[in-house]
């Protein structure tokens, strides 16, 4: 059944060609200012809303991360997708269980990472890995909203910077069912071309944290879909933190002379 929701429709067709940026709000009012910046999709960010929140990165339970995707879908016309982390689950069946109520929060998309969050073994066994992805492969097509999935593979970020054994996943990953591809954490030209290559015609998410690239040269490497995580909000929070310490331990308000005026702020919301 095709999906109803005009926002997965639109979300979908984003991914069949060209290349666009789907920045990453933390709250319900970065989300909204976004959409008025004229982005054509957003995307929640794991670390942006746990900070919002007073919380580490993961430190945010399941109910929490649903009423978070659903205030900020309902907040916006734009397609969400939501930063699903690890599914807040372990085993295939519970992922099903959880990616099924992330898929009636009004979402356009979610992802699914392959990160155990264990130290000594940060990578869910490759196995069991992909029947993750296969599990909410089949939990999205039973909801019936056609929310696309893209499967996550976190090696370069947590200590197993192996191209080759990443790819091997994105490849597993979209034959499980993935239909977007997502290594955060690489970098250079030949490791992301590598990997849209490897696993075309489907499309491959870069997330940008850093000066390291462009739109333009992204595009020209293949990718599809450019996120920044949580960048936006650690650019907000260092703001605030130079504003505060300048009060803190020199009592003066230099730094209020570079902020927008309130009324202008004001202005982008109703």
């Amino acid at each position: 059944m095709p999906p109803s929701d005009p926002r997965v429709v639109t979300f979908r067709r984003l991914h069949e060609s060209g290349c666009f940026v789907i920045p990453n709000p933390w709250d319900v009012g970065s989300a909204v200012v976004l959409e008025q910046l004229g982005f054509s999709a957003i995307a929640t960010t794991s670390a942006g809303f746990a900070w919002s929140l007073g919380r580490r990165d993961h430190g945010v339970s399941l109910e929490e991360a649903l009423a978070h995707f659903a205030a900020v879908a309902a907040a916006v016309k734009v397609p969400v997708n939501a930063d699903f982390e690890r599914a807040f689950a372990t085993e295939p069946d519970e992922v099903a269980a959880n990616v099924t109520r992330a898929c009636e929060t009004g979402i356009a998309g979610l992802s699914v990472e392959d990160s155990a969050r264990d130290a000594e073994d940060p990578l869910f066994d490759f196995g069991l890995a992909v029947n993750r992805i296969r599990a909410a492969r089949q939990a999205i097509d039973d909801s019936g909203t056609g929310v696309l999935l893209t499967g996550r593979s976190e090696g370069f970020i947590v200590g197993r910077p192996d191209i080759g054994a990443t790819v091997r996943r994105l490849k597993a990953y979209a034959d499980a069912g993935a239909d977007c591809l997502f290594a955060p954490g690489v970098k250079t030209p030949s490791d992301i071309e590598t990997i849209v290559r490897a696993v075309a015609p489907k499309p491959v998410n870069v997330v940008v944290g850093t000066d390291f690239t462009t739109v333009e040269q992204l595009a020209a490497l293949g990718v599809r879909r450019i996120s920044v995580g949580g960048s936006l909000a650690r650019l907000a929070y260092s703001a605030f933190l130079g504003a505060a310490k300048e009060i803190a331990e020199q009592g003066t308000f230099g730094t209020f002379e570079r902020a927008m005026p309130g009324k202008e702020i004001n202005g982008l919301f109703k």
